[in-house]
């Protein structure tokens, strides 16, 4: 059986075993992916009815605020004018002509549309795991994870827009695993337009892209979720995994790794020059550059946040910002020189330690790991008895602790700063807990075989 990467303990039996009893007498039961679809739909046109009630009787509204940005620049785009007119919309021009319907057809059309790209994520989840033959309960099961997590649900249907974001992540990771490598180049270059974020994935992608597993005129092989316990399979792995280092300098500049480059930035320069040419340094400043720079004053989940209270009106030195982003930085690269040709899994442990380490940590940015949890598990050896409760239990109790000192401070007037400032030190805490046990119950899978070639069967045969 497989060991943990970081540590020596043996891992627990295997993720089949992470179900209940009940859950999985209820595998038992006919319950195919589109009646879950169906079911999910359902739920959330009941959440979206709810919210409009809510926002109408009672002092707390249930549509995020942000929502009321996004359908003031809206309104604004359709009679002509900037959307950036509208005070905090930070967003592209995209997002704010996707919602023109709210001012002709009804308010909570950003909503429908956001809920229903709620739903397409978990289309490709299934999908994801169906092309590396993850047997049919298990990909349910996933897929469960993500339509009914209370984290995802409520994002779409009070008005946030990363469910698209979501979308289109893993619409890029199923062009990949088809070879549509062109396709995954547009996307890519369209989703880092449409938010910035997705930047930190272009080096696993273009690591990815290697000759040893792309080739034109070939489809990319893919290992099947059944050969995780093949010894023969893991040591040939090992090979491939020494061979990519001392290959990927030999090719750097392969053809699939330059049409990536080439069509996914050609994409990007293309919206962004438009939408300058339209909106000018508006656009540019508060699209992008903002993003990049960000410094928020009020209190958030990130570690920063304290600092940056004290010092707000003073300007920060190139020495502080580059202090905030080095553990960052630090951690990406580990991550990606680590487990890139486990793409799902890289993506994931990135996107977590992006969040966690973030200058700036809001509730949605959670979504943006959500979405590629449901990848991974089919892979993990942790039982939801205990490990797997005690990593929920620690992750959701730092994070209530960390809410009730913001709740004291925002809607009591108290001075907690400090007391909320040490929550968010034990939120990261708690964050990096859980993910060096999801490291250490994981099963290192690289996504894609290595195509046959002279050069890769010399080395398996000196090893």
């Amino acid at each position: 059986m497989k060991k943990c990467h970081f540590c020596d303990a043996e891992p627990a039996p295997a993720f089949s075993n992470l179900q209940s009893v009940s859950l999985s007498q209820l595998a038992m039961i006919s319950i195919n992916i589109r009646s879950l679809l169906w079911l999910s739909a359902i739920f959330r046109v009941i959440l979206i009815i709810y919210g409009e009630w809510q926002d109408s009787h009672m002092e707390v509204r249930y549509t995020d605020v942000d929502y009321l940005v996004f359908s003031d620049a809206a309104s604004l785009m359709a009679s002509g004018e900037s959307p950036y007119k509208r005070t905090t919309y930070r967003y592209s021009p995209l997002l704010a002509f996707f919602l023109i319907p709210n001012s002709i057809i009804h308010r909570s059309w950003g909503k429908f549309l956001f809920s229903a790209s709620d739903l397409l994520v978990g289309v490709f989840i299934h999908s994801i795991l169906k092309l590396r033959k993850v047997p049919e309960d298990l990909c349910m099961y996933s897929v469960v994870v993500w339509l009914f997590n209370p984290f995802t649900f409520t994002i779409g249907t009070r008005g946030n827009c990363e469910p698209i974001v979501c979308a289109m992540i893993l619409w890029i990771i199923i062009c990949l695993l088809k070879g549509n490598v062109l396709q995954a180049a547009f996307w890519y270059g369209l989703v880092v337009h449409f938010r910035i974020y997705p930047i930190i994935y272009v080096l696993p992608i273009i690591l990815v892209l290697d000759p040893l597993f792309f080739r034109s005129g070939l489809k990319p092989k893919l290992q099947n979720w059944s050969s995780r316990e093949d010894k023969t399979l893991r040591s040939s792995n090992k090979v491939t995994d020494q061979y990519d280092l001392w290959k990927a300098l030999k090719t750097v500049f392969s053809k699939e790794r330059v049409m990536f480059g080439l069509v996914s930035g050609a994409v990007f320069l293309s919206c962004t020059c438009l939408f300058f040419y339209l909106y000018r340094w508006e656009f540019l400043h508060e699209a992008l550059l903002y993003h990049l720079t960000r410094t928020d004053p009020r209190h958030n989940f990130s570690i920063y946040f304290y600092h940056i209270y004290l010092h707000y009106e003073h300007e920060f030195l190139m020495v502080e910002k580059l202090i905030s982003f080095l553990p960052q930085f630090i951690v990406q690269l580990v991550l990606i020189f680590r487990f890139t040709q486990d793409l799902p899994f890289c993506l994931f442990m990135q996107t977590v330690a992006f969040v966690a380490f973030n200058k700036v940590v809001t509730a949605q940015y959670f979504v943006w790991f959500f979405c590629l949890l449901p990848l991974i598990l089919p892979w993990s050896n942790m039982k939801l008895k205990w490990e797997g409760l005690s990593c929920i239990l620690v992750w959701i109790g730092a994070q209530l602790h960390w809410l009730m000192w913001g709740y004291l401070l925002e809607f009591k007037g108290k001075n907690v700063f400090l007391q909320l400032w040490l929550a968010g030190l034990l939120f990261l805490a708690a964050n990096t807990f859980v993910l060096i046990m999801i490291t250490c119950r994981h099963t290192y899978s690289p996504v894609f075989q290595w195509l046959e070639h002279p050069t890769l069967k010399n080395a398996e045969k000196n090893n």
